[in-house]
């Protein structure tokens, strides 16, 4: 699904000579994992979100941060997307005034012309409505959170989620 946005992040914390041949593979342009000493592998944060033990910790992780706002904003869309027509409106309008609003309570870090957008299209909501704000926030937890969480206490947590 973000397959073209996908982040991978080595670890620092790999023994040794995993750790040199990581390097050298990573040198050659070979993609980057973290693999722990009892062989699970976190590759990238889609797995990440997929994984609901995974989820919870890097929630937990985003609230710590104070950032959980943008994987709310995430998991909100990915209801509206699943959500019947009949629903969308609604849910467009919550998505909106919760993340979009320059008052938001929960405001994601979105640019101008994204929330523009989304503003003209508010009247008539369709499927597609939050793709682009979504993949925005996405690729900003993929590329900023993501490495992070992956050097903090909670990623061995969402490892032995898997």
């Amino acid at each position: 699904m973000w397959g073209n946005r996908r982040v991978h992040v080595l670890v620092d914390f790999l023994p040794r000579d995993e750790a040199g041949s990581a390097q050298r593979a990573a040198a050659a342009g070979a993609p980057r994992m973290n693999k722990f000493q009892d062989g699970k592998i976190l590759q990238d944060l889609e797995t990440l979100l997929n994984s609901k033990g995974g989820l919870q910790a890097f929630r937990g992780f985003l609230r710590s941060e104070f950032s959980e706002e943008n994987l709310r904003f995430w998991q909100a869309c990915e209801d509206y997307r699943l959500s019947p027509a009949g629903l969308q409106k609604l849910k467009a309008s919550s998505i909106y005034s919760q993340f979009i609003s320059p008052d938001a309570p929960l405001e994601v870090n979105l640019d101008a012309e994204t929330r523009e957008a989304l503003l003209d299209v508010m009247d008539s909501p369709c499927g597609h409505t939050f793709k682009e704000a979504q993949q925005r926030i996405y690729s900003l937890m993929a590329k900023d959170s993501f490495p992070r969480f992956l050097r903090s206490p909670h990623c061995p947590e969402a490892l032995r989620a898997f």
